[in-house]
């Protein structure tokens, strides 16, 4: 596991059950860094995510983000914010409503917070949609909305669960530059779950790579690259200009 003054986030030893499904992680996360979560469908990518952000509760072991035991907390209690693949808005409130729930669930506003909606609105390309509903917006907005609400909670740590998998390619290409934007300006801890090799070139300094419930590597990104020698690596990073190139 690494263990440095730099990381933010640790898994201590943590054993979890789900069904037939058994996970070990035993890892740290680097603050102020985009680290990709990367591996096989079904291999414990998101439920490492949902530990982290307390929607799952592990049978043993420790989570600690910034050096505190968050083990037992809920995840409203954590210093995390979620951005999901469905981006989690609420069809029948507009996109204010939406966003204002981030900073608080029962809409106790004050006029700095009702600003800070519009200006993260400005700051995600969607000035002037306060009254929007969902529904009237492409997926790409919708996105940048759920980016919108993370922006608001100023939490230190970002959890993205393939936040571009439901998106064309154009729209992906312009929200994996906003997600660029956001965190050389935030410098947020974030870790995205990705299926897609371009967002570790892109986006990632270090990659945990998930198999059969473990982690099989934890390195920094260009380290990562040049593990095509193992089968499932291999088959993530698939054919060029993705697998590390022969001399």
């Amino acid at each position: 596991m690494r263990d440095d003054p730099s990381t933010n986030i640790r898994l201590a030893d943590v054993h979890h059950t789900l069904g037939s499904r058994r996970f070990h992680f035993d890892c740290g996360i680097n603050e102020e860094q985009v680290t990709a979560v990367v591996g096989p469908s079904g291999s414990g990518k998101s439920t490492l995510l949902n530990l982290i952000s307390g929607f799952e509760r592990p049978d043993s072991g420790r989570i600690l983000i910034d050096g505190r035991d968050v083990t037992e907390l809920a995840p409203a209690e954590r210093p995390i914010s979620l951005v999901f693949q469905d981006n989690n808005l609420f069809s029948h409130l507009d996109l204010f409503t939406n966003i204002g729930l981030g900073i608080h669930p029962a809409l106790r506003l004050t006029p700095a917070d009702r600003n800070a909606i519009s200006d993260a609105l400005v700051r995600v390309g969607l000035e002037g949609y306060e009254r929007r509903l969902p529904g009237s917006l492409s997926g790409g907005e919708r996105q940048r909305a759920a980016f919108a609400r993370a922006l608001v909670r100023h939490r230190p740590v970002l959890l993205l669960d393939e936040p571009f998998a439901a998106l064309d390619p154009g729209l992906r290409a312009a929200m994996v530059e906003l997600l660029v934007d956001l965190h050389a300006e935030t410098r947020a801890t974030i870790l995205l779950v990705t299926h897609d090799p371009r967002d570790v070139h892109r986006l990632a300094g270090h990659v945990l790579f998930i198999e059969d419930g473990h982690v099989l590597i934890d390195a920094q990104k260009d380290v990562f690259l040049t593990r095509g020698d193992l089968p499932a690596v291999g088959n993530f990073l698939g054919t060029p200009p993705f697998a590390p190139q022969s001399p």
